[in-house]
């Protein structure tokens, strides 16, 4: 298959940002813009970069010469002036209030600013590019192309929305002329990227905060669809079908008409065995070793994209088996007290029903995940803005009623103002009046949630922590004693 990977008008017709020699980051510990810090700092450039979370990644960052302030205060901005003067540039993501004081301060002192987009998109210009966006699954997609690749000693740059288990990091940095990137839509900057190859996942209604309605979201993605100078696509997702024109189409559900398509034949919640096909002709079958029919559709998406970049399917299939999630999808951490504890990132309805599903798998097919058979699903759940709990409160109910038992913390605001009358209360009771008869706690702090937590599971249980916020933090203590096991097991 011909590769549509190509420079030849990219580096003509597409402008490329000249960067200064310091660059600040404000909210640097950001997967998205750590990862980019974190490449412009391998490629010789001065970064500082300010947090007020501590995190592994702003550790990695300080290992790697990147000066980090652990405040967001107006001095970070003076003190980078005392050394640079004023050869700045600022940078910042959408996830930055416009009354945050180093901003303003920055904006006082007639700084340049810019969006994390500016940078990604420069990137994008510079190399050739694939790069994948959708309301889910963007995550795990990209991880999948990047690991392919990188497996196959094409060593792609990367910029990933999660840690790859093979990097052990969101990006890479490398010498070769591809790049993979995650492209966020949550707030409409992808419009902006000009990729070679271009994906999308799918298209539902999400980031309530920046979109008024699925129209909105589906009008930004056409423009990134026309944007791209090859674009892939999920034939299965109807908002795409109905909108998007397509270069190639993927599918997990039919072969006639699409151009890449994966069957399942056989799930048992660690891998699907599933029948390849290539413009409707049975090519092999093949072992998916990821749980979850959706992200069946995310592995397609890849073998869709290394496939128009021109890599062989057989060379894809020799390393398929090495696939692995990206941290945080259904993330098996372990065993606590003879419980299962998996964490996911889940945190729109649809995204619940797919954790959820893949634990009921498991639980179903008493799979051998780890040496306990769970026999109940316990979901705690972290709601994430306040603006997404409104809009999705029965369906976030619905969601979580197909669990045994249900926590839902206080909402982690992200930034946002409160909203009056939703709380993680009000899904609870959306929760009880769907399902009477199934326990659910709403406890008022973290500290109640471990109590309760600690009361009221039981061995054999599989717990799935879920949420894009902290919760995965909160919850740490209950690791304490499976983490202390695992490094007395190493040092022994």
């Amino acid at each position: 298959m011909k590769s549509y990977l190509s420079l030849d008008t990219k580096l003509k017709l597409k402008k490329l940002l000249l960067l200064p020699s310091h660059i600040h980051f404000i909210g640097i510990g950001g997967i998205g813009m750590s990862a980019l810090a974190m490449i412009l700092a391998k490629n010789g450039y001065s970064i500082s970069g300010s947090d007020i979370k501590n995190s592994p990644i702003l550790e990695d960052l300080a290992n790697n010469h990147v000066n980090i302030f652990n405040t967001q205060k107006e001095s970070n901005i003076d003190k980078i002036l005392d050394k640079q003067n004023k050869n700045i540039l600022v940078v910042i993501s959408s996830a930055i209030r416009a009354d945050n004081v180093e901003l303003k301060k920055a904006k006082k002192c007639n700084l340049q600013i810019i969006h994390r987009s500016e940078i990604l998109q420069s990137l994008i210009n510079q190399k050739k590019s694939i790069v994948i966006s959708g309301s889910h699954g963007k995550t795990t997609t990209s991880t999948y192309i990047t690991s392919i690749l990188s497996i196959l000693k094409k060593d792609p740059n990367a910029v990933i929305g999660g840690i790859v288990p093979l990097y052990k990091k969101n990006y890479n940095v490398s010498n070769s002329d591809i790049l993979v990137a995650e492209a966020d839509e949550s707030d409409g900057s992808l419009v902006t990227f000009h990729p070679n190859i271009g994906i999308i996942t799918n298209i539902e209604l999400e980031h309530i905060d920046h979109y008024k309605n699925l129209e909105d979201i589906i009008k930004v993605m056409k423009e990134f669809a026309g944007n791209s100078d090859y674009l892939i696509a999920n034939y299965d997702c109807q908002n795409l079908k109905n909108n998007i024109e397509a270069s190639k189409w993927f599918s997990i559900q039919k072969t006639s008409g699409i151009d890449f398509a994966l069957i399942p034949k056989e799930s048992n919640g660690c891998e699907i065995i599933a029948e390849y096909y290539e413009k409707e002709k049975f090519i092999d079958l093949i072992s998916i070793p990821i749980p979850g029919i959706h992200n069946l559709s995310n592995a397609v998406a890849a073998i869709a994209a290394c496939r128009v970049a021109g890599i062989l399917f057989k060379d894809i299939k020799k390393v398929i088996k090495y696939l692995q999630l990206p941290s945080r999808r259904f993330d098996y951490r372990g065993l606590w007290k003879n419980r299962l504890i998996v964490e996911d990132y889940a945190h729109h309805p649809s995204e619940i029903d797919a954790a959820i599903s893949i634990a009921s798998t498991i639980k179903n097919t008493k799979n051998n995940l780890s040496e306990i058979l769970p026999d109940r699903i316990v979901s705690i759940f972290q709601p994430h803005r306040y603006s997404r709990t409104k809009k999705f409160q029965k369906e976030f109910a619905k969601s979580l009623s197909k669990s045994d038992l249900v926590f839902i913390t206080p909402i982690y605001s992200a930034g946002e103002d409160e909203i009056e009358g939703i709380t993680n209360k009000s899904i609870g009771n959306q929760l009880k009046n769907l399902k009477p008869s199934l326990e659910v706690y709403t406890p008022d702090n973290n500290q109640d949630l471990i109590k309760l937590i600690k009361e009221n599971t039981m061995e054999k249980d599989l717990i799935l922590i879920m949420g894009a916020g902290d919760i995965n933090m909160i919850c740490a203590n209950l690791f304490l004693e499976l983490i202390n096991n695992k490094i007395n097991n190493i040092a022994a």
